[in-house]
């Protein structure tokens, strides 16, 4: 389908997609939508901004704007997103859909891609689920012509997926978790050269309130001594467990000791487990000069890396061919990575699988939460604990988190 065609095949004005940024921010956003704005230029369209993310389409006016070749220059570099992001209530509510609607219309747009979390993908979906009696409704209140009711009876929607935590079933990487992990290990970096010059503990809290990408894989690439994600809880025990460990690399001659704390760990019967308090326990058990430290909205800004800037850039180009290519028929669709391409995952069944996760996890099915996450999650898991625990000849079969016994295959992918 061609720019300038409608899906029924009769010549039409100039095809209008909008593109807006949800929920929390993440680096390389401004990547995506530099390349979607790019694309369409080329490909014929018109493409607007839908500013302060759909805060913008229900408050109309400024909040939608045209975006042309140049709006986009220079902000490969730059973290955040510049066309904003806001959570917006009154999205929630029939009242604020019929507003959007209303002020993408005024502009002929019916074709989105929305960059966000599984929140505001949802959320986008339903709208489109909506969109048919929302026009309608317009249409009948005089608020829209018929014409235009005619000409936009359905809306096609395209999702990235915008979010740090890396926690979308169903792609390898989400925009903003390469970007994070590199400045979660900056961090431990700089953290472990000044706690191996006073022979310190520290206990690093990283973002992760139900995912565990980030203090895994940060904790495996910055050689830690322990994690607490929120998928695999420890065992009952494991503050003996820690200490011993902690005690024995000591001995051992390490003259410094990190333990990182994803924000939603807790135990395996659901207390949480805080940074505060495992400071506490090695400072009062090792008698250990222990430091906590919060790398909080450090972790979400700053400029992108290079991954995060060029398969930004080629999701946002894939996603333009989408809902340009895209019929009132179509499923909609997440554009992921899979295997280091381009891969398209339906929208409803990757939310509700990543949903599902957190559900594993407060039915303490950890088992099924761990599996839920993909293949490439529980073998991670294993290798961190190889790394981190020598082999005890005495007892070799022991394991802090003894529910999977398989050796590894790192090749594999979930």
């Amino acid at each position: 389908m061609t720019a300038a065609r409608s899906n029924r095949g009769e010549t039409a004005m100039t095809t209008r997609i909008g593109v807006l940024t949800s929920g929390g921010d993440a680096q390389g956003m401004n990547a995506a939508v530099r390349a979607v704005v790019r694309t369409g230029i080329h490909l014929g369209a018109e493409v607007y901004a839908i500013r302060e993310g759909w805060q913008g389409a229900v408050d109309g006016g400024d909040g939608i704007s045209r975006l042309d070749w140049d709006d986009v220059g220079s902000v490969l570099h730059r973290g955040g997103t510049v066309i904003g992001t806001a959570r917006c209530r009154e999205f929630r509510e029939r009242a604020g859909q019929l507003a959007a609607a209303r002020h993408l219309l005024e502009h002929g747009i019916d074709r989105l891609i929305v960059i966000g979390g599984d929140g505001s993908l949802t959320g986008t979906d339903e709208f489109r689920r909506n969109w048919p009696d929302l026009v309608a409704e317009l249409a009948r209140e005089g608020q829209i012509t018929q014409e235009v009711a005619d000409a936009h009876t359905s809306l096609m929607i395209a999702g990235l997926v915008g979010s740090i935590d890396n926690d979308l079933v169903g792609t390898d990487m989400t925009i903003g978790a390469d970007s994070a992990l590199h400045r979660i290990v900056d961090a431990i970096d700089t953290i472990a050269s000044t706690a191996a010059s006073h022979q310190r503990s520290f206990v690093v809290e990283v973002m992760g309130r139900h995912c565990g990408y980030l203090p895994l894989m940060a904790a495996i690439a910055g050689g830690c001594d322990y994690v607490f994600v929120p998928e695999d809880p420890p065992a009952d025990g494991w503050e003996d467990d820690m200490c011993e460990l902690l005690r024995s690399g000591r001995a051992a001659g390490r003259r410094d000791s990190i333990v990182l704390v994803a924000e939603g760990a807790h135990d395996r019967h659901g207390t949480p487990i805080t940074a505060t308090q495992v400071k506490d326990l090695l400072a009062e058990r090792l008698g250990e000069d222990t430091r906590v430290t919060i790398l909080g909205h450090v972790q979400r800004g700053g400029s992108p890396s290079a991954y995060d800037r060029w398969m930004s850039t080629l999701l946002g180009y894939a996603a333009v061919q989408e809902v340009l290519e895209a019929t009132p028929d179509s499923v909609p669709h997440i554009l992921g990575v899979r295997h280091n391409r381009i891969a398209q995952i339906p929208l409803v069944e990757a939310v509700q699988q990543t949903r599902e996760v957190a559900r594993h996890v407060e039915r303490q099915d950890y088992e099924a939460a761990v599996t839920a996450r993909g293949a490439s999650f529980g073998e991670m898991l294993a290798v961190f604990e190889r790394m981190s625990r020598p082999r005890r000849p005495s007892n070799p079969s022991r394991r802090r988190r003894g529910s999977r016994s398989s050796t590894p295959v790192v090749s594999r992918r979930a």
